[in-house]
């Protein structure tokens, strides 16, 4: 028996070199942290346990059969983060640069498939050169074997990725598919095909970072949901968010640690709205006054910054918060905007976290490009979410809501729940100076004094349009409230809720406009 256990430690420590000592050294010379280190890192100490451990690849061809490292390039398992139980993958760049391979491949579907059995997170940690080419289709097939699973658990469980090296190819499409995207400044690369395949088909000279580096894919492309500046702050930023997310789509999300009181009002939050409606102000101000501690993981922060997304805790509760950004581009939904919200609201609705709006959007982005880009389907897109969600929806008008985009922030028509409006709020088809320019086109180009009269016309829109009485009168608005109020309000809602039931009519799914 010893001489058996001692055989087994001396192949478990083979396995925990990966690729050998030497290249364990040119990992770190790069910056980056093995594929067992980011492990320990992510997970609660000792709480990780080793499956297939002693995996290896099946080929005999291109001299493959002369190099068999245990784990075939992937190290998979499960373990505990703050005691909420979680399955892993992570992929070691040190054995054959990290490709999949069919062994590979298998060994990352075990834990998915365990994942979604057990009702626990997915998290895979991604540093790959791609497929193994030396597998040929075997390779391409394992891919497709894990894009299944992960469309399969989509909605089921949580799945995150990190993307802590390269990811190219048909391996960029596992992550797309997962729920939030984790990218390193200056070590995370993500694209479809690298910098020399395009500059041989477009002609287009570009680099690494600019093609798929972590700031393309956090601020221009959307891919990537959350930009670290290091592995230890992504990986730490991953424990972060299962603070607010349940770890399925029955349990409830974990109940936040603040000792915020559930009963503050908030002073400050009568001087952040400008009394010119055509000021911008920081919609950040309003959230970190409103929100437990002033907490709000923002998601896509660099993305379509007109839309604020992200998670925090109302009275201990975890929420979805989505809100107009009017210090950008004055709030309006753009296509970037409605799709980043839409997708957010989704994953809420999976997983049944209550979503709070703050709505201060003056309507849609006008334009060429906006309509040749296809606004009206994506605009449709957050339309759609809102209506098609069940969770708790708790919509608070700060100032603006015009036109369709009063329809589209969960408005009461389309099953919000609890709506409230400032005493600042405006809403009407549109804007008042618009709407009057409009209806009193011909009585203003006659006027001797063409301003005064927009202005007396204005005046009067407000008064009769432009306020939220009228909306409050038809039941539109469930409360014009003292914006003090706006923390108790919501908590109090919130607790109204907790035991709401709402269901779609019976289908197979929608049909999103995609």
């Amino acid at each position: 028996m010893r001489e058996k256990l001692d055989l087994l430690n001396r192949r478990r420590a083979e396995s925990e070199l990966g690729g050998g000592a030497e290249k364990l050294k040119q990992q770190h010379a790069k910056g980056k942290l093995s594929a067992r280190e980011r492990l320990d890192v992510l997970l609660d100490e000792g709480s990780f346990v080793e499956l297939d451990r002693f995996v290896t690849h099946r080929s005999t061809d291109f001299g493959l059969d002369q190099n068999r490292p245990f784990g075939d390039g992937v190290v998979t398992g499960y373990g505990r983060i703050e005691g909420k139980l979680v399955f892993v993958f992570s992929q070691d760049f040190t054995v054959f640069g990290g490709s999949l391979a069919e062994a590979h491949a298998s060994k990352i579907c075990k834990v998915m498939d365990l994942a979604v059995q057990n009702g626990a997170p997915m998290i895979g940690l991604n540093d790959s050169g791609g497929a193994r080419i030396q597998e040929g289709v075997v390779s391409l097939g394992g891919y497709a074997d894990i894009f299944l699973r992960n469309t399969l658990a989509s909605g089921v469980v949580p799945q995150i990725s990190a993307i802590l090296g390269p990811c190219a190819g048909g391996a960029v499409y596992s992550p797309a598919i997962t729920d939030f995207v984790y990218m390193v400044q200056d070590t995370s690369y993500m694209f479809v095909t690298g910098p020399n395949v395009v500059k041989t088909v477009t002609h287009e000279d570009v680099t690494m970072e600019r093609l798929g580096g972590a700031s393309t894919h956090g601020e221009v492309s959307g891919v990537s949901h959350f930009t670290m500046r290091s592995e230890l702050e992504c990986l730490d930023g991953i424990r972060q968010l299962l603070r607010f997310i349940p770890s399925n789509n029955i349990d409830e999300a974990p109940r936040g640690r603040a000792t915020d009181p559930a009963s503050r009002r908030e002073e400050s939050l009568l001087d952040v709205v400008p009394d010119h409606a055509n000021k911008p102000y920081d919609m950040h101000e309003v959230l970190s006054r409103v929100v437990d501690d002033g907490a709000l993981l923002e998601v896509q922060r660099e993305f379509a910054q007109n839309m604020i997304c992200g998670f925090a805790h109302l009275g201990g509760r975890s929420v979805g918060i989505v809100a107009n950004q009017p210090a950008v581009l004055a709030g309006v939904l753009d296509i970037n905007a409605s799709v980043k919200a839409a997708r957010f609201i989704r994953f809420c609705d999976a997983f049944n976290i209550p979503v709070v709006t703050f709505e201060d959007v003056p309507g849609f982005l006008p334009g060429v490009a906006q309509e040749h880009g296809g606004i009206i389907k994506h605009g449709a897109k957050l339309l759609y979410a809102y209506c098609e969600a069940t969770v708790p929806k708790i919509t608070v008008i700060t100032r603006k809501a015009y036109g369709g985009a009063y329809d589209v922030m969960s408005s009461k028509h389309i099953r919000g729940d609890i709506n409230l409006a400032w005493p600042t709020a405006e809403i009407a088809v549109m804007g008042p100076k618009g709407a009057v320019e409009i209806l009193f086109r011909k009585e203003i180009a006659e006027a001797a004094e063409p301003q005064a009269a927009i202005d007396a016309r204005v005046a009067e829109y407000v008064e009769k349009f432009a306020n939220p009485y009228v909306a409050a009168g038809r039941g539109y608005v469930d409360d014009i409230i003292d914006p003090r109020d706006t923390r108790p309000r919501l908590i109090d809602a919130l607790e109204m809720l907790k035991g709401k039931r709402t269901k779609n009519p019976a289908k197979k799914h929608g049909c999103i406009p995609l």
